[in-house]
């Protein structure tokens, strides 16, 4: 069964069987307290903030956004596809983005269900987004997690919850892609709270220099 994480409901209970699984977990649940909700708006809205957001800092995401909104407003598939390249440069985005921006509207303009991915199992909706040119395997991980909310999406290739669980397990360098999804079989069917956790202690970390390991671990 697909299990969507739409509430705190769903994330305390994902905490709760995670912490029953992994000690380690628990552990570091103790340290850095709840894990955030973290959603974002499904369907194009959402998977447009992320292929906006990708390889630029926070602050600089923020501004390309607003200024793409105010573009393209209604943000549509038929208002992006309609788009000169101007329009895009206008917002500050990059030809790559621009490139997959275009790709997903003709594939929503052609059908392709952003939404319906929710009643797929979070492996299957993974290989279903990466059939999109430009959706790369995070960007399509990204959007499990924290547009359709996904319990057992799991972005192993971002290199923040790398270096967690590098902290976390005490390892001397970061897991790769394939280790560290490997390492989250363990935590399935919550492997997007077990996401959110890990997320919580890098910036626990991140904010405490020389932070120590959970208690126990």
């Amino acid at each position: 069964m697909t299990i969507i994480i739409r509430s705190r409901a769903e994330i305390d209970a994902g905490v709760e069987a995670l912490r029953s699984l992994d000690p380690r977990l628990a552990a570091m649940h103790d340290l850095v307290g709840e894990p955030p909700l973290r959603l974002y708006p499904t369907g194009l809205e959402g998977l447009a903030w992320i292929i906006v957001s990708q390889q630029v800092s926070v602050a600089s995401a923020r501004a390309i956004w607003a200024r793409t909104k105010a573009v393209f407003a209604p943000l549509t598939a038929e208002r992006l596809i309609a788009a000169q390249d101007e329009d895009f440069r206008a917002g500050g985005l990059s030809m790559p983005k621009i490139r997959t921006l275009r790709t997903v509207a003709r594939a929503l303009a052609d059908g392709f269900d952003l939404e319906g991915l929710a009643e797929l199992d979070a492996d299957k909706a993974h290989a279903e987004l990466v059939k999109l040119k430009g959706i790369g395997p995070w960007t399509a991980d990204i959007y499990l997690m924290f547009c359709l909310g996904h319990a057992d999406a799991f972005a192993s290739g971002d290199l923040a919850l790398q270096e967690a669980a590098k902290l976390l397990l005490g390892l001397e360098e970061r897991p790769n892609t394939a280790e560290l999804s490997a390492i989250a079989e363990t935590w399935r069917p919550w492997r997007a709270v077990a996401a959110r956790l890990l997320f919580a202690y890098y910036a626990y970390c991140k904010n405490r220099p020389g932070a120590p390991l959970p208690a126990g671990v």
